[in-house]
């Protein structure tokens, strides 16, 4: 149980990150996953930003997080395997790359597919559901192995970012990726969920 400290600091460090990102700041999170950076996706200036941060390619696009998978309807069309992948293994580490819905956002920059993923991780997803869906990558200089503990994201990006959202140590090890815009869905990256557990979904 959180002592009344530590719920207050962690209450803080919430609306810490929430205004950050509202006021236009690129933010560090920590997930499931690796520690990611991440920023309103509505706000071309803020992601163009993450691009600056990381060093990131303009062609690498950015991915969703959102808090549940209804919040992402409008912005992305989900397909029936889509939406039997997600209600199997949501929240957690697999990432869906889906065509882009009706209402536009700074990502995709180009193209009409984009990665969306509900994370595992509870506070993390309080500020998603607060925030709305937000533009995400890893936290890592471009090229970089990603970081997985918070005081190393402080030391690497320092005042570049506006707010570290803290949380445990993830597991270190990138979400499986999925490219459900295709028929049959074809893995782009494996990660945590092993291949036979997607059998059913995927092309062998």
């Amino acid at each position: 149980m959180m002592t009344a400290d530590r719920e207050t600091g962690a209450s803080n460090a919430l609306h810490a990150a929430l205004a950050a990102v509202r006021g236009g700041a690129v933010i560090a999170v920590a997930t499931d996953t690796v520690y990611g950076l991440a920023c309103d996706p509505a706000n071309a200036a803020a992601v163009d930003r993450v691009y600056v941060i990381k060093g990131r390619p303009a062609g690498m696009e950015l991915s969703l997080l959102a808090g549940d998978a209804a919040d992402l309807d409008d912005l992305v069309r989900w397909t029936a395997i889509a939406e039997h992948l997600a209600e199997a293994f949501w929240p957690g580490p697999l990432s869906l790359v889906l065509p882009i819905g009706v209402r536009g956002l700074a990502v995709p920059r180009r193209g009409g597919t984009v990665s969306v993923r509900v994370p595992d991780h509870d506070r993390l997803r309080d500020l998603l559901r607060e925030s709305g869906p937000l533009a995400s990558t890893s936290a890592n200089r471009h090229r970089a192995p990603p970081l997985t503990q918070a005081a190393a994201v402080r030391r690497e990006f320092g005042a570049e970012i506006g707010a570290v959202l803290a949380g445990g140590r993830p597991r270190g090890s990138a979400s499986t990726i999925i490219d459900c815009s295709v028929t049959p869905p074809r893995v782009l990256r494996d990660g945590p969920i092993d291949s036979h557990r997607l059998r059913e979904f995927v092309q062998g």
